[in-house]
């Protein structure tokens, strides 16, 4: 018979419940998400970000999927790449996530050709 529980840390958990889990932890945090990622990565996660934009190809007018993308830092950077004729789509599991990286884009003036989808990676409603 095969298990159906996974791992969370040291306990095992149903996969729905270790979604559920994992959703939480990212909304206790979605506030100082960028901080920590700074002081986890010493600040070099954002080169990583840009860097990954750079080797990703988008050209001005494509569509972009950003996927966990909720702090909508690479959004920002892929918008500027698709330019006015592209847009890009946010797409995170968790809503507080998406709200925060919203929040954020809309602060720099990044409003239009941007859509947000709160969506789970595991199951895209896109082609």
């Amino acid at each position: 018979m095969i298990d159906p529980a996974t791992d969370f840390g040291f306990e095992r958990v149903t996969p729905a419940e270790k979604t559920a889990r994992v959703g939480q932890v990212f909304s206790s945090v979605a506030g100082r998400y960028d901080l920590m990622n700074d002081l986890m990565s010493l600040g070099v996660h954002r080169l990583w970000k840009r860097e990954a934009v750079l080797l990703s190809g988008v050209r001005r007018g494509a569509c972009v999927l950003d996927l966990a993308g909720g702090t909508g830092d690479c959004a920002r950077l892929y918008r500027r790449a698709v330019g006015d004729t592209g847009r890009v789509v946010v797409a995170d599991i968790n809503a507080d996530m998406l709200r925060r990286g919203r929040d954020r884009l809309t602060d720099h003036g990044v409003v239009r050709g941007v859509e947000y989808v709160q969506v789970n990676a595991e199951v895209l409603p896109f082609r």
